[in-house]
Order: C-alpha cells, then sequence, then structure tokens
C-alpha cells in the first residue's frame, strides 16, 4: 500500500481548507437551533465556504446531491440535507464540512445538540468526542495504524457503545479519499502499517449506542443503525510533521465539542 507523503510546505492550502471547515463550524454553533431544517445548515455552509474563497467538496461527488452530509440520530453519516426536516428539541446531529482550495481538502465533523437532549445521547456525545482525542495521542512516525482503533474500541466499549465497522477515516490531501483507510476499530491486519512522515489523515470515529451494524436507505448514502439507535461521530484532519502532530481542523475558538 502506498502513502502519500507530503513537505510542510506543500500543505499550505490544506491547512487553509481545513481551518476553513472548522471555522464554519465553530460558526455553526450559535445558527443551529430548533426549527431550522437540514436544507437551512446545507445553504449557510455553501455561503460561507464560497465567501471564505474555498468549494464544497461534497457536491456531485460520486453524485451526492448537497454541499455538506447532516446526520441526525440514528444516521450514522452521508445525511442528505433536506428542507423537510426540521429540528427538533432533543435531536443530535452531525455536521461533516469538506473544504477544497487550490485541490486541497480540509475534512471535519462535528456533533450538534438541539435544546435539552436525553442523558443517553449527551452520554454518547460525550463519549464519541473521547475516543477520538484520546486516539489522536496514539499518532506518530512508525507505530502501528492498528492503535487507533485499539484505543477506540476500549473507550466505547467501557462505555457499552459500539463502534462502526463499515465506515472509516482515509488518508486525504490532493484528493479527497487517499489511502490508508483508518479503521475505528482494532484489526490486526494494521499493526503493519505504521504512521509515516507528512501523512495526512482523517480520524472520525462514528459511535452506536445500540450494535454496530449499518444499512444504506435508497437514496444510495444515508447510512443508519441497522437497530435504530443513536449514533455520533466526530472527525480531525491529521497531519504528522515529524515530531509535530498538527490538528489541521482544530476549533479556532476552542469550541470543538458542543
Amino acid at each position: 500500500m502506498k502513502i502519500k507523503s507530503y513537505k510542510s510546505t506543500e500543505v499550505n492550502d490544506c491547512r487553509e481548507a481545513s481551518k476553513i471547515s472548522a471555522t464554519i463550524l465553530d460558526e455553526l454553533t450559535d445558527y443551529i437551533s430548533e426549527g431550522i431544517t437540514t436544507e437551512d445548515i446545507d445553504n449557510y455552509c455553501v455561503e460561507r465556504i464560497k465567501k471564505l474563497g474555498g468549494v464544497p467538496a461534497p457536491l456531485f461527488y460520486r453524485g451526492f446531491p448537497k454541499s455538506i452530509c447532516t446526520s441526525l440520530n440514528h444516521v450514522i453519516c452521508h445525511g442528505i440535507p433536506s428542507k423537510d426536516r426540521k429540528l427538533l428539541e432533543g435531536d443530535i446531529l452531525n455536521v461533516d464540512i469538506t473544504t477544497i482550495i487550490n485541490g486541497w481538502h480540509g475534512d471535519t465533523s462535528r456533533m450538534y445538540k438541539i435544546g435539552k437532549v436525553p442523558v443517553k445521547a449527551n452520554n454518547l456525545c460525550e463519549v464519541t468526542h473521547q475516543c477520538l482525542i484520546e486516539s489522536l495521542k496514539e499518532i506518530k512516525i512508525g507505530a502501528p495504524i492498528s492503535q487507533i482503533g485499539k484505543r477506540i474500541d476500549i473507550i466505547a466499549n467501557n462505555n457499552n457503545f459500539s463502534v462502526v465497522r463499515d465506515f472509516c477515516g482515509h488518508g486525504v490531501g490532493r484528493n479527497f479519499h487517499e489511502n490508508p483507510s483508518i479503521l475505528h476499530y482494532y484489526d490486526q491486519e494494521y499493526d503493519k502499517i505504521y504512521f509515516i512522515d507528512g501523512m495526512i489523515f482523517t480520524v472520525e470515529p462514528m459511535i452506536n449506542s445500540g450494535k454496530y451494524h449499518s444499512k444504506i436507505l435508497t437514496d444510495g448514502w444515508t447510512a443508519v443503525t441497522k437497530d435504530k439507535t443513536l449514533s455520533a461521530q466526530y472527525e480531525h484532519t491529521i497531519y504528522i510533521n515529524g515530531d509535530n502532530i498538527e490538528i489541521l481542523t482544530e476549533s479556532p475558538k476552542g469550541i470543538f465539542y458542543n
């Protein structure tokens, strides 16, 4: 498996694309509220991406019809924004934004809680965020990529949650998806694949409150939990710059966890 390696001086556009995506997620903290639709969120995001000089990567990617993904409650990922779905108190929502600047991609997602949410939903979001942040501590040159999934598995299982297996993180950079896959559960085959200097990739654990099984709806995109239990996800784009592990999509306002 060939893993791309980029010099620090090459990735400034990736840094900028990532910053734009993270900035808009920060802005959504004040924008998202009960009564707006997921299409309203899509419209807001595409306008802001363009105003900040970027292009939304998901739009028309393999036929995807919108500019961002909005995944509500039991939707794991790739939810399609809709004018027919208004946000309700108690909902939990993942918004996934990828911006392109001069061909470079910045990919990140975050959870939003609508009003007062049930205790289990709140716990799921907290644990999912913990899975992401703790797993990033495993990243260093020469370490097995499997350590990411191992750490996430332990945290999720200790909290009686499950880790989605049908979707994973990925290399990113000049292309939306590159090698390697970054599994969020432990697979010993990934003991043989190692982090290298110059890698850019996403870590984006998807954690379910029930079982890990998923299915795709008839729209060909929306992935949901098979048992209709809640799902949550947080995502960062990471760049290994020698001993410095750069979180390219770090929140400019320090509010990555809502």
